[in-house]
């Protein structure tokens, strides 16, 4: 069982990183999970998982320096896959050899998850997405929010890569009903779940660790089992995940 998952938003600070370790943490209970950075040009998911200080990234990799192995981390029970801050070395990495890293890591794993741009402005920013089996889409819980996740829906089905779901982050209190209906109907799948707003967010990220270490019998961590359990992994085999990341066609700028 294998497969390749996205977590996308259309625009930043809708808590993208966050949602990846969490979810990442969550589906480490059942299943073999890894955890890759590929924001390229604005990582910090080294920072939510204590990695600041790691000698060898996503970066490295795409490089052509090292190998994928050398920027892997066991953390919080899961495989860990961080890039680096350099610009110099955002500039210098060569984004199509991310295909050939995310076929190696499916190879061995049941859940790979891929940290995503936040914008569909580059091909870079896109080629995650591309490269997943299917994505979650992350919003905040408005109509404007809703539009832009669209897009990013839009261009996932575009290049073959299905919608998993919709996830509602910095939800203040419930989400409304006619807002879930729409993301259900636009979307054509399920709202995995609202997580709520909360200060355990801020803390956990001030402490270098991901959310469900920091407080994970917080409403916000159980919020996030939540979605997780909705999240139906779909069982692949191995070389053809690791196959279709190979092959994806490098995306033209939207």
């Amino acid at each position: 069982m294998v497969e390749a998952v996205a977590v996308a938003s259309g625009k930043g600070g809708t808590g993208k990183t966050t949602t990846t370790l969490a979810l990442g943490m969550a589906l480490a209970e059942e299943y073999d999970v890894t955890v890759v950075d590929a924001d390229t040009g604005m990582a910090n998911l080294l920072f939510h998982a204590g990695l600041r200080d790691a000698d060898t990234t996503l970066h490295d990799v795409l490089l052509g320096t090292a190998p994928v192995d050398a920027a892997t981390y066991d953390r919080f029970g899961m495989r860990v896959v961080p890039c680096g801050t350099s610009l110099a070395a955002f500039e210098a990495a060569d984004p199509t050899r991310l295909r050939e890293t995310v076929a190696t890591l499916a190879r061995d794993t049941d859940v790979l998850l891929l940290d995503s741009p936040a914008t569909l402005g580059s091909k870079s920013a896109v080629l995650p997405v591309v490269l997943a089996d299917r994505t979650v889409v992350v919003l905040e819980p408005t109509i404007p929010a809703l539009s832009d996740g669209l897009k990013v829906g839009e261009y996932a089905t575009a290049y073959g890569t299905d919608v998993a779901g919709v996830l509602f982050t910095k939800a203040d209190g419930s989400v409304d009903d006619e807002l879930v209906e729409r993301a259900e109907r636009y979307f054509d799948v399920p709202v995995l779940g609202a997580i709520p707003e909360s200060t355990v967010v801020t803390e956990a990220a001030e402490q270098n660790v991901p959310l469900l270490a920091h407080a994970p019998e917080s409403l916000v961590a159980q919020a996030y089992r939540t979605a997780a359990d909705r999240l139906t992994i779909r069982d692949s085999e191995a070389e053809a995940i690791a196959q279709h990341a190979v092959s994806a066609i490098q995306p033209q700028r939207p």
